[in-house]
């Protein structure tokens, strides 16, 4: 539903050509499987603290595919960190447990597609694979 609002909006205010459309949607696709790809290292490397590495590392590769990998990093990392903090608070009720996380986890996510170096976040010893 987002992405349609989005296209709807962008074409109306912006009157973005259908040629620049075709590049942004397909700069979201190419953007969604960088973070596919960050979240799939992540999960595969299983190594401590380095989370925010991987944050960073899906945002950067997403954000230079252009202004849609961009969009899509960000509206992929806004969802994660939302459905989260949903799911602490079911966990452990209004605690503030992983608030703070939650915002490291969004600091490294801005970094990464602000074009600065992931490699800030990648903590000593991750295997070079990654």
């Amino acid at each position: 539903m987002k992405l349609l609002v989005g296209i709807l909006l962008c074409s109306l205010v912006l009157g973005v050509s259908s040629q620049r459309w075709l590049t942004f949607l397909k700069e979201a696709g190419q953007g969604t499987r960088d973070m596919w790809r960050a979240y799939s290292d992540m999960r595969e490397a299983n190594y401590k603290n380095s989370d925010k590495y991987f944050h960073a590392r899906g945002n950067y590769d997403a954000a230079r595919r252009g202004p849609g990998g961009a969009w899509a990093a960000k509206v992929i990392s806004d969802a994660r960190e939302n459905s989260q903090r949903i799911t602490d608070r079911l966990k452990f009720g209004d605690s503030g447990h992983g608030a703070e996380d939650s915002k490291a986890d969004q600091a490294a996510n801005k970094w990464g597609r602000s074009g600065k170096d992931p490699n800030h976040f990648r903590p000593a010893g991750l295997p070079s694979k990654y």
